[in-house]
């Protein structure tokens, strides 16, 4: 490269042959343009663990352009967090893209966010107005899941902010050296670390191809782990139930010692508080139940993800 400074994109790509063509060709004519900005480009491409034509694809991309592009190449399927933590790892540039491969995420923005970076700030939001291919239930659970996060976590989370985010090499380097959970998200982790920090609203377009690889399933587990690793609060409700449940018990007390009328009638209101009070409890215990899986997972330390393969690294290693 000609240009000293670079920007890197790193894409995250699973099953995704249907719009990889396309988005390469996007991506391309967008980061051309970053040269008159002053920087020159890679381009990250991340194989995790696809099943269909992909690897194929990128093993082209990288062939026709030795350049710019690189590809990383996953021994199975490790996940979409674990997959933009790797091109974290083996990036270069001196500002940091990540974004997807079916063009929800627009490439031409990609200039937008450097010109922010250039401004000086060191991590660059892109937060969604509009995503035509998410149903009114996704939708609908989105906002509710960022309205209990900000409410549960000490940090601010922007609402509706993407996976489609740019930090800068100093960002890098923290998140590298100091974020290294194996429950992770790291578009949390981004906005948390600090940093002069700044926000693109924009429309995400409808997918190239195919269908979302999230689940209602999986979007309720990363949901679930993401609200235990960024909050403690959810460990306290078992005080606030003790709480609760003795102020019950007092005042059940003290409605027998004032009707003293033997056995006391309300039979049927004993038991229905005996299930609340062994729903709360057993609630409480599945919470524990929670963060000691989560305490596990980070105990076993195993990799974050495997390397079967790679083209135009420079150096291959694992996490």
């Amino acid at each position: 490269m000609n240009l000293e400074k670079i920007c890197s994109v790193i894409v995250s790509v699973y099953n995704e042959e249907d719009s990889l063509e396309p988005f390469y060709r996007h991506c391309i004519q967008s980061c051309e343009k970053l040269q008159e900005l002053g920087y020159g480009y890679e381009i990250v491409f991340v194989n995790d663990g696809s099943q269909d034509k992909s690897a194929i694809l990128l093993e082209d991309f990288a062939e026709r352009d030795k350049e710019h592009v690189r590809v990383l190449s996953f021994s199975r399927n490790f996940g979409h967090e674990a997959a933009m933590t790797a091109g974290l790892d083996h990036a270069k540039g001196d500002f940091l893209v990540f974004m997807d491969a079916d063009l929800q995420h627009p490439p031409e923005l990609i200039s937008e966010m450097l010109k922010k970076f250039k401004e000086g700030y060191q991590v660059v939001s892109m937060v969604r107005t509009k995503n035509p291919s998410a149903g009114l239930v996704k939708n609908v659970t989105s906002a509710l899941f960022y309205w209990i996060l900000n409410h549960v976590s000490p940090v601010h989370f922007e609402e509706n902010a993407s996976d489609f985010f740019g930090i800068s090499k100093k960002v890098q380097e923290v998140l590298k050296k100091h974020y290294r959970e194996k429950v992770r998200y790291l578009r949390g982790f981004v906005q948390s670390v600090g940093f002069p920090k700044t926000s693109i609203r924009y429309e995400a377009a409808a997918r190239q191809a195919g269908q979302s690889h999230y689940s209602l399933s999986k979007l309720w587990r990363f949901s679930k782990n993401t609200l235990f690793t960024f909050s403690n609060l959810p460990l306290q409700l078992g005080i606030f139930a003790a709480i609760c449940s003795g102020g019950l018990g007092t005042l059940l007390l003290i409605y027998t010692l004032l009707t003293r009328k033997g056995a006391p009638s309300g039979y049927a209101t004993i038991v229905v508080v005996l299930c609340f009070m062994f729903a709360v409890l057993f609630f409480v215990i599945g919470i524990i139940g929670e963060y000691i899986a989560i305490l596990f997972e980070e105990l076993k330390d195993r990799p974050l993800y495997i390397l079967s393969d790679s083209k135009n690294i420079e150096e291959d290693s694992e996490a």
